[in-house]
């Protein structure tokens, strides 16, 4: 039987998902740790470059900060977190041992889309749809509630699935530092020399992280055809502001 054959057998066999140590169970603390870390790198990031786009001041800044942060390995920054004193290699309630660590990596790794995605999204929104809203008589506040933020959605939505999916598939390095998620079934099945687990555990990872990144059904391509195409936001190079 070949490794696809074992490792499909694998995922079929109902007692390897099921007790502590299961496909379930490790998929549920990936889940938490990919959620807390995104739901705080959002709190963090995002106020803060909608703002800035916003003002249109700051791009260059928040950008080159971005790009910083993508140059960045994870898994040395997790290294030197766990190392230092703080916040160390303790456990921390239900994200396990190293769990501070691990989470303060996967923050700042999604950091990076998030920032670029929100200023960007700003100031795409076109200068007469701007002026229109002040010839309105809206306040600043006003108009980056009701018109800028709406307009700036699809774009800073990319960025947030974009850090959603980076986190999701970096999440299983947790388990370098004996840390919860799927990384345990990965690391656990090499070492083993058991293949078909460790190669199970990456399956999972990868069916998850294409559906995070791709969570619409596509239409028909009959319908794709005949639908009418729409301006793209897809952002090629990111404005520097002033």
């Amino acid at each position: 039987m070949d490794l696809f054959s074992e490792t499909w057998q694998y995922l079929l066999d109902a007692d390897n998902w099921t007790g502590a140590e299961g496909l379930v169970a490790r998929l549920l603390e990936q889940l938490l740790l990919t959620a807390t870390a995104l739901a705080a790198a959002m709190l963090l990031g995002l106020p803060l470059a909608l703002w800035l786009g916003h003002l249109g001041k700051g791009g260059f800044l928040a950008v080159n900060i971005s790009n910083v942060g993508r140059a960045v390995p994870t898994f040395a920054l997790l290294a030197i977190l766990v190392a230092a004193d703080w916040p160390g290699s303790a456990e921390f309630g239900p994200y396990g041992r190293a769990g501070l660590a691990t989470l303060i990596a996967l923050v700042l790794f999604a950091l990076p889309p998030l920032i670029t995605n929100g200023y960007v999204g700003m100031r795409e929104v076109p200068s007469d749809v701007q002026e229109a809203a002040d010839g309105m008589g809206m306040s600043s506040v006003q108009r980056f509630r009701r018109v800028e933020l709406p307009l700036a959605l699809p774009v800073v939505a990319s960025g947030v699935r974009l850090a959603l999916v980076q986190v999701w598939a970096t999440a299983t390095i947790a388990a370098l530092v004996a840390g919860p998620g799927l990384g345990r079934i990965i690391t656990e099945g090499f070492a083993r020399n058991d293949y078909p687990q460790g190669m199970a555990g990456a399956v999972v990872v990868a069916v998850v992280a294409q559906r995070a990144a791709d969570p619409m059904p596509r239409a028909p391509s009959s319908d794709r055809d005949d639908a009418v195409s729409e301006p793209s936001t897809t952002v090629t190079e990111a404005p520097t502001g002033s």
